[in-house]
C-alpha cells in the first residue's frame, strides 16, 4: 500500500478485527488503572437524558483521560464500540454502534445506539453529544483523516481506507 501511495497511484488499506484492536492497542494513550484511579471525576451526567445539556467541556476531557480500554468490533458496515473507563474508581463501560466514515477530509461517525453500562442512551443525546465532539475545535485536527486518505469507512466487517 505505502509502494503504491508513494508512486502516486490509488491503494486500498483492508483491516480485519483483530488488526484494528491490535493497533488501537498500541497507539492509542490509555489510562493505567492508577492513573484513572487518581484522576477521576464525576461523569455522571452522560447517564441523564438531558446529558446534552449537563456535560461539560472538562467533564468529556476527564472521561477521555480516564479510558482503560477500548474493543472495536465490525459488522457489516457498522461499528461497535467498547470503551472501558474509570468512574471513582470503578470500571464504567460504554458501547455505541455506528457507521464510521469520512467526509472533506475528516473522519465521521453517525451513532445507531449507544448504553452507559446497562442502561440505553436516548437517540437524541447520542446524536447530540457525538455532533459536540466531533465539532469541538480540540478534536477537529484528530479527527483530520492524513493528507494522502481520500476515504475510510466499514465495509463486509472491515476497516477500509483508500489512499490516493
Amino acid at each position: 500500500m505505502q509502494q503504491s501511495a508513494s508512486r502516486g497511484e490509488s491503494a486500498t488499506l483492508r483491516l480485519d478485527e483483530s488488526e484494528l484492536n491490535s493497533y488501537l492497542a498500541s497507539h492509542l494513550n490509555l489510562a493505567s488503572a492508577a492513573n484513572a484511579a487518581q484522576n477521576s471525576a464525576p461523569v455522571t451526567a452522560a447517564a441523564s437524558p438531558n446529558a446534552s445539556d449537563t456535560v461539560s467541556d472538562a467533564d468529556i476531557e476527564q472521561a477521555r483521560s480516564s479510558v482503560r480500554d477500548v474493543k472495536v468490533q465490525m459488522e457489516g458496515d457498522r461499528v461497535r464500540a467498547y470503551v472501558v473507563f474509570d468512574v471513582h474508581g470503578k470500571d464504567m463501560t460504554l458501547e455505541l454502534v455506528g457507521r464510521l466514515g469520512s467526509s472533506d477530509g475528516f473522519l465521521k461517525f453517525e451513532p445507531v445506539s449507544g448504553k452507559l453500562g446497562s442502561l440505553p442512551i436516548p437517540q437524541s443525546t447520542l446524536e447530540s453529544a457525538v455532533q459536540r465532539l466531533m465539532d469541538s475545535p480540540e478534536n477537529r485536527e484528530k479527527l483530520r483523516l492524513p493528507a494522502d486518505m481520500s476515504e475510510m469507512h466499514i465495509e463486509n466487517g472491515e476497516l477500509v481506507a483508500t489512499y490516493h
